[in-house]
């Protein structure tokens, strides 16, 4: 017998117990993010390859061995999107939101790298990114900082430590650039393979390397800091000063220069030691020359995204994986056509109620077995007494209280005083 069709390695389901956690992490972040006026935009999977190619870098690792690329029937060459960024500017640029304008922008979604997969990487992973447009100053880096400082909080992520760098303007960097490259290439016979193919390439990667074997050689390299310009300078200070003053503990990370050609003066990254080598959870920083990169006019930049697969990860291991999608009530009843009617005036009194009903019916004994292994607090139990007197039996699965039999308004009250939140949502005529 030929073996079932499997899911493509690298892209994982996930599952009804997990999604609960997932959409906490969502909601949290969605919530947090709009408390700081970002409005969500939502963009294509699918983009022409030349945007990436022009953004992230032709010789970086993503456009050289990780993106999925194909032609199209008509030959265009079309690339699932590796990150959001390149997608958002492009939708910037070309829905004029750039112009006398300073959005912020999130969006949340899929994307796709051809890497190996391991716990916290996968081919298909989730991020949500963040993204404000027009503003030049290092305030709006800081806040962007204490922003998602105040997310992981909420969170409940403890176990976290901020790094920070800045990469300068490009003028420095090309100046850092000569002297790293000559350094690196007088010691060219202790680089690996990786380290060789980037020395004319994308040198600054070679200083993120995880070789152990490299570490020396890497701290001895050339610092960009020293190639620094006073504006730069002063920009970084000026953000370090603000998380000084809201007491955010930071380490300053010279090596730090994050894996997209984009960046520019101020990068940060919140890493964790929980995930293994994929200790990133979430990073960001600023890019002023991207838009224009990308055809647009000069607009500074700066953002963020985070990996969810690794939020959820980190989550689940300091036990924040609930059940907060478990049904508040499930409906037993001996003939479910006839319940249906009742049950839907009950949904009309409480939108927020969770209820889960058994809609080919079956025994009490079974529907009793699924209404306690769908995690409900209450079963709501309509026999044929019941239903001919249009209330409701009420049976608490989660304690021991006496079943009761409760009219509608009845039962109204006493739902919304076991779950108050259901007392706050509007009723439907």
């Amino acid at each position: 017998m030929a073996k079932g069709i499997r899911s493509i390695r690298g892209f994982s389901d996930i599952l009804p117990d997990q999604t609960p956690l997932w959409q906490h992490v969502e909601a949290t972040i969605r919530g947090t993010l709009e408390a700081y006026g970002y409005r969500e935009i939502r963009l294509p999977i699918v983009e022409k390859t030349e945007l990436f190619s022009r953004s992230i870098g032709e010789v970086t690792d993503i456009v050289e061995k990780e993106m999925y690329t194909f032609d199209d029937r008509n030959g265009d060459s079309l690339t699932l999107r590796p990150e959001g960024t390149a997608g958002c500017v492009r939708a910037g640029i070309q829905n004029g939101l750039f112009h006398g304008a300073q959005p912020r922008l999130w969006y949340a979604g899929p994307m796709f790298r051809h890497e190996r997969p391991q716990k916290g990487r996968y081919r298909q992973f989730h991020q949500i990114g963040a993204e404000v447009y027009g503003e030049t100053g290092p305030g709006v880096d800081a806040e962007m900082i204490l922003m998602t400082a105040r997310l992981l909080k909420r969170l409940g992520l403890e176990d976290v430590r901020l790094e920070l760098n800045t990469l300068g303007t490009a003028e420095a960097r090309a100046a850092h650039r000569e002297a790293l490259v000559a350094y690196l290439q007088a010691e060219e016979g202790r680089l690996d393979e990786d380290a060789k193919r980037r020395l004319h390439t994308n040198p600054l990667r070679i200083l993120d390397t995880k070789n152990p074997e490299m570490q020396d050689l890497v701290e001895a390299a050339p610092r960009l800091m020293d190639y620094m310009d006073d504006a730069s300078r002063e920009h970084f200070e000026a953000v370090c000063s603000v998380l000084d003053q809201a007491g955010i503990s930071y380490r300053i990370n010279p090596r730090l220069v994050r894996g997209l050609d984009y960046y520019s003066r101020t990068v940060f990254e919140w890493i964790t030691d929980r995930l293994g080598a994929q200790g990133t959870v979430l990073a960001g920083g600023r890019y002023d020359t991207l838009v224009e990169q990308v055809g647009g006019k000069a607009t500074p930049a700066v953002g963020f995204a985070l990996g969810l697969e690794r939020l959820v990860s980190l989550l689940e291991e300091s036990g924040g994986a609930g059940r907060a999608n478990d049904p508040h009530c499930f409906v037993v009843s001996t003939d479910s056509l006839k319940a249906l009617p009742l049950v839907e005036a009950l949904r009309d009194r409480l939108p927020a109620l969770r209820l889960q009903m058994q809609t080919d019916g079956g025994s009490f004994r079974s529907q009793f077995k699924r209404a306690d292994r769908s995690g409900a607090g209450v079963a709501l139990v309509l026999g044929d007494e019941e239903l001919a007197g249009r209330r409701f039996g009420v049976k608490d699965l989660r304690g021991q209280a006496e079943q009761q039999a409760l009219a509608l308004d009845e039962l109204e009250e006493y739902l919304a005083r076991r779950w108050p939140e259901l007392a706050a949502t509007e009723v439907v005529d």
